[in-house]
């Protein structure tokens, strides 16, 4: 009695470091090569928001949570504005096979959705071992390549890796603003009723579109914004010929400086004018530069669903979700801005506030979608200034 030979199976996808390290797994999603920055990712739920999430523009994310994609794929959890559009994240690595949905809400195999996405993704990685490298490291840039029959140029893949010039001074804002400005008027989704809509209408707030989520224009509309979304290149005037009472600035991909060669302007004239101004991400970033800082890029960067964050003008700790790669520098924020928020991880700055003007920004994304409701309370914060503003009673910001 004989036994067949032990064969290896072929991989069928590559992840390809700019230092020359090769990765070999096993294809899932579009066939075809994309190059991009190598981030990691800790949130165990939240893989379809996170992989439409117009910020992650430019990046191929590790998830260091094993089981992605299990629970399938909806409608309802896009984050991205525009719904035919392609995902702005470039690829996605996994630890293990992903098996058939399992989820009352889907509608779709992960491995379809990413192909209909164009999402090269690999699997049988050892996440945690890519995770320690970009920590010792840094995120490199890398080319993730999905070929059914196994095929691979490795000396072209690692040249077209080495050769990429990266994220810093690279603006990708511009390629994922929606460029015709809309209404918005979705509400917030209720368990097994879908999302609502606009009731009320009290305060009118331009939203700036430098990659912004869908729940974010949300939770606007909880609080009874009237929201008009205009693109990333929008100029002073245009902002201000829709008479806002506040100004919100969206999270997006890229380098802020870079953006901020248009947009910084436009943001700088928003606060001086005295309107209630909200960043988020990208846009708390950009404020930042706006008011006179800089910014610089991160190691490792934020990327997840449990990052600690103290509100010093609380005194409380919030749970966070993160998604940045850029960070504002306190040490060159003028005598006039105050740091409200920090990381109890690194100590990095994670907000900021004007004292003689009403504006506001956070780095982390308090609409929670992927990621704790922790600091839905900011948009009550915005809200309160407009009522300020206006000459009206502030709401309690916590329930």
């Amino acid at each position: 009695m004989t036994t067949a030979a032990w064969q290896e199976p072929t991989p069928t996808a590559v992840l390809v470091l700019a230092d020359g390290t090769v990765i070999e797994g096993f294809g899932i999603g579009a066939r075809g090569e994309a190059v991009a920055e190598v981030c990691f990712n800790t949130a165990m739920t939240g893989y379809e928001e996170i992989l439409t999430d117009p910020s992650y523009a430019g990046q191929i994310v590790t998830f260091t949570f094993p089981h992605i994609g299990n629970v399938g794929v909806n409608d309802e959890d896009i984050e991205t504005v525009n719904m035919a559009a392609e995902s702005g994240v470039r690829g996605v690595v996994l630890r293990d096979e992903v098996t058939d949905p399992s989820n009352y809400r889907s509608l779709k195999g992960f491995d379809a959705w990413l192909t209909a996405r164009g999402i090269v993704g690999i699997t049988g990685v050892d996440t945690r071992a890519l995770t320690a490298l970009i920590r010792e490291k840094g995120m490199p840039n890398a080319v993730i390549a999905h070929a059914p029959d196994g095929k691979f140029d490795i000396e072209a893949l690692k040249a077209k890796a080495k050769a990429w010039s990266g994220l810093e001074g690279l603006d990708l804002a511009i390629e994922v603003t929606n460029p015709q400005s809309y209404d918005w008027t979705e509400a917030s989704w209720a368990w097994n009723k879908g999302y609502g809509h606009q009731i009320d209408k009290k305060y009118k707030v331009v939203a700036l579109d430098f990659g912004i989520k869908r729940n974010i224009l949300r939770l606007l509309v909880d609080e009874g914004c009237e929201v008009v979304v205009l693109p990333a290149t929008a100029t002073a005037e245009e902002v201000f010929a829709h008479q806002p009472d506040g100004v919100f600035l969206s999270n997006g991909p890229g380098d802020p400086a870079a953006t901020g060669d248009y947009a910084v302007p436009t943001i700088k004239a928003v606060i001086e004018s005295g309107v209630p101004t909200f960043g988020i991400c990208l846009g708390h970033q950009m404020m930042g530069l706006a008011l006179g800082g800089k910014t610089k890029k991160m190691h490792q960067g934020h990327h997840g669903a449990n990052h600690p964050v103290k509100d010093y003008t609380t005194g409380k700790v919030e749970i966070t979700s993160m998604n940045h790669g850029f960070a504002v520098d306190p040490d060159s924020l003028p005598d006039n801005v105050e740091q409200t928020h920090v990381s109890l991880f690194d100590g990095s700055n994670c907000g900021l506030r004007v004292k003689d003007k009403p504006a506001f920004s956070v780095q982390y994304h308090p609409e929670a979608s992927p990621g704790p409701q922790d600091s839905h309370y900011l948009f009550k914060r915005f809200v309160n200034l407009i009522r300020e503003k206006k000459g009206e009673a502030p709401v309690p910001e916590r329930a």
